[in-house]
This record gives structure tokens, C-alpha cells and sequence, in this order.
């Protein structure tokens, strides 16, 4: 259990990027008609709720995937999936698996996830903002010392 302590950020960044990246796909699908096109009708420009779903996931998923605002950007990913599971799949039965809302719920919870947990590592977000020393003052980023440098 120790090797996979050891990996913890590594882990919590790779769901992140994965999660954003799969909510992404689907709001490029519905938006953009592309990787297979809408699940169902497309919806109209502006229409609600399923334009704006679309929206959220294409953006919403983007920022998660980059690392970018990731506890907002999971929290509005997060309620649009509750507000989806709830409103669009419950009405037909009470578990997921009756009334066809599983990545409804994966999803919402998923994100719940990722907004308790944060980015991890490799976000753009931890790139942005300067590091911070032991003493609260910004530090420069050095480069390992094993790491090659271009002459």
C-alpha cells in the first residue's frame, strides 16, 4: 500500500484528465456533430437544457482536463450531471441501471471527486502560479539536476 501512497497525486491527476477528457468528447459530440455524433436528436442553438449541457461538458471538461479552475469547473460539471440524472433518467426508475442514467451518476459523482480532491499534479493551474517557499516568498523553478539543458 505504500507504492501506491507514494503515487496518490499521480493517480488523483490521471482520473482527473481522463474524466475531464471522456466530458468533454461528449459535449464536442453534441456541439460539433463529431466521435459519433450526438446521443439522440441535436439539440438548437441555445436551447435548454440540452445546448447548455452540451456547453458544460465541452467547457466544463475542458478546464478539468487542463487543470484549469478544477474544484469550479467539477462543481458545475458535478450539478449538471445531478440536474440530468434527476430530471432526464429518475422519472423512468429509481436505479441507474433501470432507467439508463449510470454515466449520468458516474459522472456527477465523479466530479464531486475531483472538486474534494483538487487537481493533483500536472495541472496548468500549478504551473501558473509561482511556487512558494518554506517562508511564504516565491521561489524559482529550477530544473532537476539530471534534467538535459539546450546549449
Amino acid at each position: 500500500m505504500e507504492a501506491l501512497e507514494k503515487r496518490r497525486e499521480h493517480v488523483i491527476a490521471l482520473f482527473r484528465i481522463v474524466v475531464g477528457l471522456l466530458f468533454a468528447c461528449h459535449g464536442a459530440a453534441t456541439l460539433f456533430d463529431v466521435l459519433g455524433g450526438p446521443h439522440g436528436a441535436a439539440p438548437a442553438f441555445a436551447a435548454w437544457p440540452g445546448w447548455w449541457a452540451a456547453v458544460v461538458q465541452l467547457v466544463g471538461g475542458t478546464l478539468v482536463l487542463c487543470g484549469l479552475a478544477t474544484r469550479t469547473a467539477a462543481i458545475l460539471c458535478s450539478g449538471s450531471m445531478a440536474y440530468a440524472y434527476f430530471v432526464e433518467h429518475q422519472p423512468d426508475g429509481l436505479f441507474p441501471i433501470q432507467n439508463g442514467g449510470e454515466s449520468a451518476a458516474m459522472f456527477c459523482w465523479s466530479f464531486l471527486l475531483v472538486a474534494a480532491l483538487g487537481p493533483g499534479r500536472w495541472s496548468l493551474a500549478s504551473r501558473l502560479r509561482p511556487r512558494r517557499g518554506d517562508d511564504g516568498r516565491r521561489t524559482t523553478r529550477t530544473l532537476p539536476a539530471d534534467t538535459p539543458t539546450s546549449a
